[in-house]
């Protein structure tokens, strides 16, 4: 029986450990991380778990993602096009990071690529 994308990524305790490392990234990144200013401890972990449910679900794994939609979380940030790009830097680092083979990086990516017309808005 085939695995899907979740599954062959490890599952959510992997994808965990590779959202971590990216939202550590992102958080720290000179030019994104005005978007986590003023938030607290547990305000930048909820975000995170989020992020967890969220690509646990897109890549096929049992997690119910809660949060808004796409459009609506990122809605009024002023994301731009340069701010994509150090995002997806970003997670191709943490995913790097966890050594993760380039056909599961691809589709993760692609899958994340699917997003950006909903959360680059300039």
């Amino acid at each position: 029986m085939k695995k899907n994308l979740y599954e062959r990524l490890g599952g959510y305790d992997s994808i965990a450990a590779v959202v971590d490392v990216f939202m550590e990234l992102q958080f720290a990144d000179k030019q994104v991380g005005r978007f986590y200013v003023g938030h607290s401890t547990k305000s930048k972990t909820r975000l995170s778990q989020l992020i967890k449910e969220m690509l646990c679900k897109v890549t096929g794994g049992p997690a119910k993602y809660i949060g808004r939609d796409m459009r609506t979380a990122h809605s009024g940030l002023g994301i731009t096009g340069s701010d994509w790009q150090v995002a997806v830097k970003n997670l191709t680092a943490a995913l790097d990071k966890f050594n993760v083979p380039q056909k599961e990086k691809d589709e993760l990516l692609a899958i994340v690529a699917g997003l950006r017309p909903v959360i680059v808005e300039l």
